[in-house]
């Protein structure tokens, strides 16, 4: 098989795994590498990753800014249905990788190259990921994982290939590093090491965007936000593109507290895993999200969603935003949002973004039909009679029917 690959798209963070697997496709496969870094909001500074691939020889060096794709076309259609993974995974880590593959395979296919290549281990949910979305949008792509190739099984073994081989190793992957982050727009990953025993507390130094809570501002901030047709689009009547709105409530949320999880959750490869994720603006929107759509979607909208969304939360976690299925619900969940536009009032406070005030010209909501004051007549109390008795009557039979029985 190695003679068949003659050039390889690497997704390439510049770290030292990324770095290592470099070096190893271009021993193992010796073949050409084209290395492609994303700018998904990380907060890193990237230019590092493009002198470490000119250093290993690399020619065709890819750095893109995909902070605006990420948002506008990842996490806003996501969050237009709500979705919350397990009850309270806000999918961080998730809805990056369909993106990072799109752009590995459409460079692959620009560039002429056999196949991609990602860091993924073995016992992760990214590798799916990766590969799940490969297979969808390019089916002859080949895919080269070498944590499921190579016989680099430890943090030893991965060091000693790097210095034999002259790769520069930060001094503090020297020891054991205390826990390992993955950061994008939307929140921020800590697992392992420190974090790997679910019944120890996390120490507050994982913490990279939040504020511990009860240290955070003893007065109440309220921000209003504007949506149009499910989207976000203003914070305090100015308008943002959805990177910059998202970096704005990062800040927010962050200098409050809010958005940070204690999470154990069920990997789609079988096994559990504990983090520690930070979602302070995507937290915010959830509930901002729900806010308006408590106005503006009918009862029978609002429950549908609610019962769909832990399924195409569940695509999303095992890899499938390409698969048909999520496309579908996506396009239920995408008319459901014509008319959820409007203004959103939250407060901040303490860890906690509350809806205080919502509004929106298309609200369902009727002050004539729900005030205890005297109203127009449109609701007539004794009409509940009849919509009582007839709900009632299969109940009447079940309890005659148990009564007869004994029961």
């Amino acid at each position: 098989m190695a003679k068949d690959i003659k050039k390889v798209v690497l997704a390439y963070s510049g770290g030292l795994d990324t770095s290592i697997i470099l070096k190893w496709l271009q021993e193992t496969y010796n073949c050409e590498v084209v290395t492609f870094t994303a700018d998904l909001g990380q907060g890193e500074e990237l230019e590092p990753a493009r002198k470490k691939a000119e250093m290993f020889g690399i020619k065709d060096i890819r750095i893109e800014d995909l902070r605006e794709e990420f948002v506008r076309d990842f996490v806003f259609p996501m969050f237009r249905a709500n979705t919350v993974y397990e009850g309270q995974y806000l999918l961080g880590t998730s809805i990056a990788r369909p993106l990072i593959a799109k752009r590995l395979v459409e460079i692959a296919q620009e560039t002429g190259a056999d196949a991609i290549s990602h860091g993924a281990t073995g016992k992760g949910n990214d590798q799916v990921r990766f590969e799940l979305t490969a297979n969808a949008l390019d089916p002859a792509i080949k895919v080269i994982a070498p944590w499921r190739e190579w016989d680099l099984q430890s943090r030893t073994a991965l060091l000693n290939y790097a210095e034999k081989n002259q790769i520069p190793i930060a001094k503090d992957k020297r020891g054991e590093a205390p826990f390992s982050v993955d950061a994008n727009l939307l929140h921020t990953s800590s697992e392992g090491m420190v974090l790997e025993d679910p019944a120890v507390p996390a120490p507050d130094y994982v913490a990279q965007r939040t504020v511990n809570p009860e240290d955070a501002p003893n007065e109440a901030e309220v921000i209003t936000i504007g949506y149009e047709k499910g989207d976000p689009v203003s914070i305090n009547g100015e308008k943002l593109s959805p990177a910059a709105l998202l970096t704005k409530l990062n800040e927010l949320g962050g200098k409050h507290g809010v958005g940070r999880l204690d999470l154990v959750e069920n990997r789609f490869v079988g096994m559990k895993s504990r983090g520690l994720y930070e979602t302070p603006g995507g937290t915010i929107l959830l509930v901002a999200h729900r806010g308006i759509e408590s106005i503006t979607l009918d009862r029978g909208e609002a429950h549908l969603k609610d019962e769909l969304m832990p399924k195409y939360a569940e695509l999303i976690y095992n890899g499938f935003w390409y698969a048909p299925e999520r496309e579908m619900l996506q396009a239920l969940i995408d008319k459901s949002q014509q008319f959820v536009t409007g203004d959103v009032t939250v407060k901040l406070y303490k860890g906690q973004a509350s809806v205080i005030a919502r509004t929106s010209p298309y609200s369902l909501y009727s002050m004539d039909l729900v005030t205890f004051e005297e109203g127009s007549g449109t609701y007539d109390h004794h009409d509940a009679e009849g919509f009582i008795k007839l709900n009632g009557l299969r109940l009447k039979t079940y309890a005659a029917r148990n009564q007869k029985a004994g029961k």
